[in-house]
């Protein structure tokens, strides 16, 4: 080969490798929300350059806490190893477990109810995703909520009615099927209604459902929104069965939201943690990254919580509490350096 051609393929094959460190371009899924620019995700050698973080759609609690968290890992990049960290917005937790996968993030949020499932997978998921959890965060607190007087007194009575489960794809079924079912209820049962919060709750308003599943933390912004508008009835779940999907699920757990919390609500309400929002990294990610991710996060969780009422979910307690995923032995390592692992879950189980 002469040395013109030689010179022109140097050149060529320099462009090339330029080329696949850009963001968005190599080895992307196809399913949008993340450019992936630090490449495999972790799942080879090192910490990755770039850190994408997916959370879920502009305007929900994902995507508002992913924002801080992003800061948060800006703010230890230099410990980290990353040059730069950046939240994406896409589809949620079901987008989030792919993109994981094919290294177009590096993180990902998801509700922990939905990747109990997924890291089985059971319930739907045709495959077993290779995800670890870091961190535990916020909850998600949910209920059924109906109009006074609408006939609606328990679960059971969702049956030949129109019902608003959630958005389209955002996967709320995998954790508000055993709910129901703990209820005598299926999808089959009723008419399903697909939307948002907030357009949710003016279906009801208008009578256009009869009942939503309505959720967020303590306070819900949506369940607020709907009391100031109507007289609402917050669902009952029968305590027996509600008990028992706290005993059966671990992304469960048990919640009363005080009286007075919502317009009209008397006495306290026992309701569900149906799923808390955690950060996932693949399980073959690097383990001194998922380490100073982890703690980046932690060592600047006043500054999430001051962007997000949710970032004050991460205390010591909660960020190790077990939800059904196993969590990630970088995450683990940095949890029992500062002295809050559990130690009979050493094992990640």
């Amino acid at each position: 080969m002469s040395t013109r051609y030689r010179f022109f393929f140097a050149i060529i094959s320099l462009l090339g490798i330029a080329l696949l460190g850009l963001p968005g371009c190599g080895g992307g899924s196809g399913d949008g929300g993340g450019s992936g620019g630090g490449g495999s995700g972790g799942g080879e050698a090192g910490t990755p350059e770039f850190v994408s973080l997916g959370t879920a759609q502009i305007g929900g609690a994902f995507y508002s806490v992913g924002a801080a968290i992003s800061d948060a890992l800006n703010e230890g990049k230099e410990a980290g190893g990353w040059r730069k960290a950046t939240a994406e917005a896409t589809g949620g937790s079901l987008e989030n477990y792919r993109l994981l996968e094919s290294g177009d993030i590096q993180i990902g949020m998801a509700n922990s109810s939905i990747s109990y499932f997924a890291v089985r997978g059971e319930a739907g998921f045709d495959k077993k995703y290779e995800v670890q959890s870091i961190m535990t965060m916020f909850p998600l607190i949910g209920m059924f909520v109906t109009k006074q007087g609408a006939g609606i007194e328990s679960l059971a009575d969702l049956k030949g009615k129109r019902v608003v489960v959630g958005p389209e794809g955002a996967g709320f079924q995998y954790f508000l099927r055993p709910v129901l079912e703990a209820h005598g209820v299926t999808y089959d049962d009723f008419e399903s209604v697909y939307a948002g919060f907030s357009t949710s709750v003016g279906y009801l308003q208008d009578d256009s459902v009869s009942a939503t599943f309505l959720g967020g933390g303590k306070v819900s912004p949506a369940i607020t929104s709907a009391a100031s508008t109507m007289e609402i009835l917050l669902i009952p779940y029968d305590e027996t069965q509600r008990q028992k999907l706290v005993a059966d699920y671990p992304s469960f757990s048990d919640v009363t939201v005080a009286a007075g919390t919502y317009k009209g609500q008397d006495a306290d309400f026992p309701s569900l943690n149906v799923g808390s929002a955690h950060l996932l990294v693949r399980s073959d990610a690097n383990e001194d990254f998922v380490y100073n991710a982890t703690r980046a996060v932690f060592e600047n969780r006043a500054k999430i919580a001051e962007t997000h009422a949710a970032g004050k979910a991460i205390t010591e307690k909660n960020v190790v509490r077990n939800v059904g995923t196993d969590f990630h032995a970088g995450a683990i390592r940095y949890y029992k350096e500062i002295g809050i692992w559990p130690e009979e879950t050493a094992d990640g189980s």
